[in-house]
């Protein structure tokens, strides 16, 4: 039997070191989860919670392994695919046909890729085509099945707690890659398209100046009305009159000389109308792409904010989010999937396509993932009728450019989909590689304002950093 206090003995380890409360604060929740239950040591491993402590000892030494030496790669920017509330990995790059049909339903015949060791779902006939420009992590694991917690884990490499809010990825290469490096184009360095994460405050303790600019708006609809800039049926001369009345108004007077906060609002308020009457706006008109292009991405919503993700990229975006809403399928699952996997595999499948032809994947990173996976073992009962539910002992990220090698699998899960059994990578080690192949060293101190001196990225795991992809 494995009880509590061996929980908590093993914890009191781990926080001995407060170099590793992030750790601590993982063991924590975990026990506070399952009370003062007594569980089987195959309890224990089935829920996940073997995952996660065996990863926070490898992180404290308890396993030690030798810092890897650093390698700074020649990515410029970053496309991140958020799939918020989380895909089945059964569905999309770790198929599973021989665990019959409460674990695959009726999806059990994977199509073999243009890579002749990956196979994948039998929904992304077009991704299929080109598993050469990407390479698939089936081991991504962090055992955590809260939606706030895991996507704050799988966005800042740190579980959550200590009292201290961390940055996630696209803030800090907004500061490192953007910012500080002579970023100069009138919009932000940090774009999310087009609704808000809402999961956690992805500036953390980097401050306001560091948060995403969020567009709103539909990128498939004519005109994109962009928030704030673009607005349908509101002409440059309105707008410029706009600008003269509120200078008039002069709203702050000499308050906005010694207050600085009134003093961010205001150049906030002046970087806003520079974008709006300058040649930077054109960027997000989407319309100057043509009727066959647009139609090659899918003119719906996900393949026009592909196509959005490239015209940034091209223009110096160095980070860039599509935040794709939708993955949560706790009900009808399957029905959600057969709607919606169309319009992703070609999207997706496009975006890689047309940055490797335009010489643009080299130096851009594409990432596709969610907060976690989906239960492998589907829930038939009413009212699920077919739904998967959180699930983030394993799942799946895909990975492609900046650097990264293409056609490779990494990690391995057994034949169910419920336990990896080979390579683990945790978050932080996914995180990390990605700033070593954007030239930031992921061990150093994050560069900050606050004093903070923690580095960019908490060591990798026993497993390391992707090391086999570079």
């Amino acid at each position: 039997m494995l009880f509590r206090s061996d929980l908590l003995g093993l914890s009191n380890r781990i926080v001995d070191d407060n170099k590793h409360a992030t750790e601590w604060i993982r063991l924590e929740i975990t026990i506070k989860n399952f009370g003062d239950k007594n569980m089987k040591r195959r309890e224990f491993l089935s829920a996940g919670l073997g995952g996660v402590l065996l990863g926070s000892l490898d992180k404290v030494g308890l396993a030690a392994e030798s810092k890897p030496t650093f390698k700074a790669g020649k990515a410029k920017s970053v496309i991140q695919i958020w799939m918020w509330g989380g895909p089945s990995h059964l569905e999309t790059f770790d198929p599973k046909p021989g665990a019959g049909y409460d674990y695959c339903g009726q999806w059990d015949k994977p199509i073999q890729t243009n890579v002749s060791r990956i196979e994948i779902s039998q929904s992304l006939p077009m991704l299929s085509r080109c598993a050469d420009l990407y390479s698939v992590i089936r081991g991504m694991t962090h055992g955590t099945n809260h939606h706030e917690q895991a996507s704050y884990v799988m966005q800042t490499g740190r579980m959550p707690g200590g009292g201290v809010v961390y940055p996630c990825v696209g803030a800090v290469i907004a500061k490192v890659k953007g910012y500080d490096a002579g970023y100069d184009l009138a919009i932000p360095p940090y774009i999310v398209l087009t609704t808000s994460q809402g999961r956690f405050s992805e500036c953390g303790f980097l401050g306001p100046k560091y948060k995403p600019f969020i567009t709103g708006g539909d990128p498939s609809k004519t005109p994109f009305l962009v928030s704030g800039y673009v607005v349908e049926g509101i002409t440059d001369k309105r707008q410029r009159e706009r600008k003269e009345l509120l200078n008039r108004l002069d709203l702050f007077g000499k308050a906005a000389e010694t207050n600085s906060l009134i003093g961010e609002v205001e150049a906030a308020r002046e970087n806003a109308f520079n974008l709006i009457f300058g040649n930077t706006v054109k960027i997000f008109d989407i319309s100057k792409e043509s009727e066959k292009r647009r139609n090659d991405y899918g003119m719906n919503w996900f393949g026009q904010a592909c196509l959005m993700a490239r015209r940034l990229v091209q223009n110096g975006v160095p980070y860039i989010t599509i935040n794709y809403r939708g993955w949560d399928t706790h009900k009808r699952h399957f029905e959600t999937l057969t709607r919606r996997q169309v319009e992703w595999d070609r999207g997706l499948s496009m975006l890689l396509r047309e940055l490797a032809d335009l010489g643009l994947l080299d130096s851009t990173i594409v990432w596709w993932g969610g907060e976690f996976g989906r239960t492998p073992k589907i829930d038939w009962a009413a009212p699920w009728l077919g739904g998967r539910g959180h699930f983030g002992r394993c799942f799946n990220v895909l990975l492609a450019g900046g650097g990264f090698k293409g056609g490779c699998v990494v990690g391995e899960t057994d034949k169910t989909g419920e336990n990896i059994i080979a390579r683990p990578v945790y978050p932080q080690d996914l995180l990390g590689s990605i700033y070593q192949m954007l030239g930031i060293n992921p061990d150093e101190k994050l560069p900050n304002e606050k004093g903070f001196n923690v580095p960019a990225m908490p060591p990798a795991s026993k497993s390391g950093r992707l090391n086999e992809l570079v």
